[in-house]
C-alpha cells in the first residue's frame, strides 16, 4: 500500500477530497492510504504555537522548524526497505509535472509539508525536504491544495487505482508532453443557443466514419495542434 502523509495546520481541508471518488475507492481497496496530520500536535510550545517572527524583520510570520521536523520524524515509515520522499509545497519550488507524478508513484511513502502564513523557515527546505514543488506561477494561502493536486496526480499512476489503466497511456502529458486530443460523446448533434443565435454543434465526421486508421491519424493531428507541435 502506498502512503501519502500530509502535514498541515488544516487537516479538515484534506480529508473530504481524499475520501471522494477515485481516491476514496482506492483507499477502500487498500491500494493507497492518505492521512492528514495536524502540525500543532507536534509543537513543543505549551500553546502549540507553530510560527514566529522572521529574523532581520519583514512582514508576516514564518512557520518554525521544530514542529515540522518532529512531524516528519514521527510519520516517516521506519522500515529500512521502504522508500520515502519528503516534499515541501512552496511558490519558489520547481514546477510539478506529469513526469514527476510518474516518478514519485514508485516511492512507498510520500510526506507533504504544507506551508502557511508568510512561509517556512528556510532550514526546512535545506535539510528536511527532499524536493520543493510549486503547482503554478501564483500564490495560494496555503500548501494544502498543491499537496492534494500532487497526491491526485501521483495516485493515478499507482497500479490498480484507475479502473481502465490503459487510459493513462493516451492522457495529456503522458506522451512526451503532448496534450490529449478532443473527445466527444452522444448526442451526435447538439443544438446550442447563445442569445438570439442558434448553432448546431456536431461531432467531427471522421469519428463517425468507423475508419480506425483515419480516426487515429485525426487524434494524433489534434494532439499535436493542442500541444503547438
Amino acid at each position: 500500500m502506498k502512503k501519502f502523509d500530509i502535514i498541515t495546520l488544516f487537516p479538515d481541508v484534506i480529508e473530504p477530497y481524499a475520501k471522494a471518488s477515485i481516491l476514496g475507492r482506492a483507499q477502500k481497496k487498500k491500494l493507497i492510504k492518505i492521512k492528514a496530520h495536524n502540525l500543532r500536535r507536534f509543537s513543543k510550545d505549551k500553546h502549540k504555537k507553530v510560527d514566529d517572527t522572521p529574523y532581520g524583520g519583514g512582514p508576516g510570520m514564518l512557520m518554525t522548524v521544530q514542529p515540522i521536523d518532529n512531524a516528519v520524524r514521527k510519520v516517516r515509515n521506519k522500515l529500512v526497505k521502504k522508500k520515502t520522499r519528503v516534499i515541501l509545497t512552496a511558490a519558489n519550488g520547481r514546477m510539478f509535472n506529469q513526469f514527476d507524478a510518474k516518478r514519485l508513484a514508485k516511492y512507498d511513502q510520500l510526506i507533504f509539508i504544507c506551508g502557511r502564513y508568510e512561509g517556512i523557515d528556510h532550514r526546512v527546505e535545506e535539510s528536511i525536504a527532499d524536493e520543493v514543488f510549486s503547482v503554478g506561477e501564483y500564490v495560494l494561502t496555503g500548501g494544502e491544495l498543491p499537496a492534494l493536486i500532487m497526491t491526485d496526480a501521483i495516485a493515478r499512476n499507482v497500479s490498480g487505482v484507475l479502473g481502465a489503466e490503459s487510459s493513462l497511456e493516451s492522457e495529456s502529458y503522458n506522451q512526451t508532453g503532448i496534450l490529449e486530443y478532443p473527445q466527444y460523446t452522444k448526442p451526435e448533434i447538439y443544438r446550442f443557443r447563445s442569445g438570439l443565435k442558434k448553432k448546431e454543434l456536431k461531432v467531427p465526421k471522421v469519428l463517425l466514419s468507423g475508419d480506425h486508421v483515419k480516426i487515429e491519424a485525426w487524434k494524433q493531428e489534434q494532439s499535436k495542434k493542442r500541444s503547438g507541435k
